[in-house]
């Protein structure tokens, strides 16, 4: 079998949707935080392009919020699902459409940070 090189953007969309993978229910992670921890930091809006590829996956998207405790899919037209996936896994925002990321931010430790993820996708 031979081995094809990925693309330093393809690397990074895979470290992002193994992280988004394992955003455990009734938790979220924002897109500046995933870039970060995917070795890219400042590149929250290719997480969100990322993201925006992810609606008709198995993948949890929904738990990916941005800095502000808020969705940024309003635009795009899938605010309402967002927060309602949201919602049923019990995240509670405020009449200003934000949720306390004090208390519902994920942030994996560094050891299960750092163990290989295969066979997600």
């Amino acid at each position: 079998m031979t081995h094809v090189p990925t693309s330093p953007d393809a690397a990074f969309r895979e470290r992002v949707l193994a992280l988004v993978a394992r955003i455990p229910a009734g938790q979220v992670m924002t897109y500046g935080q995933l870039a970060t921890l995917a070795g890219q930091p400042g590149a929250a809006r290719q997480v969100g392009f990322i993201m925006n590829a992810l609606a008709q996956t198995t993948l949890p998207w929904q738990r990916v919020i941005n800095a502000q405790g808020a969705v940024s899919t309003d635009r795009l037209g899938f605010g309402d699902i967002q927060r309602g996936l949201l919602s049923a896994e019990g995240i509670i925002f405020s009449a200003s459409g934000r949720c306390d990321l004090k208390r519902v931010q994920w942030w994996p430790d560094e050891q299960d940070r750092n163990e290989p993820q295969e066979g997600l996708f």
